[in-house]
């Protein structure tokens, strides 16, 4: 069954009769199980009293899981690239074929793949890399809504929280190739462009899929935050734009390269002053 049908049979509402399965870390809840409220939301709720002088100890330590879990999940995974784009994007529309293509180019290029493990773009790229034979890899992630991972994830990881789920697509990513997407593709970019650009971490890709989708964001980024003084001219070059799977890929591969380069020379120098 392909995962779009069964997404249509396992959505829908959220009661005793349901079929739906909500995902929380290693458990399966359905019906009357399934929480109304996410662990997010229950970790930044804001309350008067001090019960969270018993409950928070505890939290922590299942926070402190997740990040075990991730690391140990995918510390062997190899050079990966993760794909982000819109979840709502269905298999016959344009995008989805770019993230499957892309997908397959990145195995082909030597990466891994890593999405958010969902639908749309996310499953399009997770299949386009298992059909090519190379690791594809999912990081799902605890809503009201959520689905599972699709059916092409290889290997997943659940979080409940997403800043634990964030480090992972950093850590273990060498880049990121962003189709267009929501408010979760833009939060992932622009957390991304954050850390590039406060130095947290350096030589870090990113390419933009699709022209037509980005450029007037990233004329919004020129045309006011630049021209406010928000930002300067040397962030606008923080990512490029792209607009086929081919040049998507060719771009991240070259810019590694150079990276690459670069970091070989720097040790290269280090070691001629070590030794003088």
């Amino acid at each position: 069954m392909r995962s779009h049908d069964r997404r249509r049979q396992t959505g829908g509402v959220r009661d005793g009769r349901s079929a739906d399965v909500y995902r929380r870390g290693p458990m399966a809840l359905r019906g009357r199980f399934i929480p109304q409220r996410t662990s997010d939301e229950v970790l930044l709720e804001h309350t008067e009293d001090a019960h969270w002088l018993h409950e928070d100890p505890w939290r922590v330590l299942r926070i402190q899981s997740e990040f075990v879990e991730g690391f140990g999940a995918l510390a062997e995974v190899g050079p990966a690239i993760s794909v982000f784009g819109s979840a709502r994007i269905a298999p016959e529309e344009p995008a989805y074929v770019q993230g499957e293509e892309i997908g397959r180019r990145l195995v082909r290029a030597g990466y891994a793949v890593i999405t958010g493990g969902g639908p749309g773009i996310m499953e399009a790229a997770n299949k386009g890399a298992h059909e090519a034979g190379g690791v594809s890899v999912g990081l799902g992630i605890e809503l009201p809504f959520e689905q599972g991972l699709n059916e092409w994830v290889d290997l997943g990881v659940n979080f409940r929280y997403f800043f634990a789920r964030k480090t992972m697509f950093v850590k273990y990513s060498l880049g990121f190739i962003v189709l267009p997407g929501g408010f979760g593709t833009l939060d992932e970019l622009f957390e991304a462009l954050t850390l590039v650009q406060t130095g947290k971490v350096r030589a870090f890709p990113i390419v933009l899929v699709g022209r037509s989708y980005w450029t007037p964001l990233l004329d919004w980024l020129r045309d006011t935050m630049l021209a406010a003084g928000a930002i300067s001219e040397a962030d606008l070059e923080l990512c490029q734009l792209a607009d086929t799977p081919k040049e998507a890929v060719d771009r991240i591969s070259s810019r590694l390269s150079v990276i690459a380069a670069e970091r070989e020379a720097q040790e290269a120098a280090a070691e001629e002053v070590g030794e003088d």
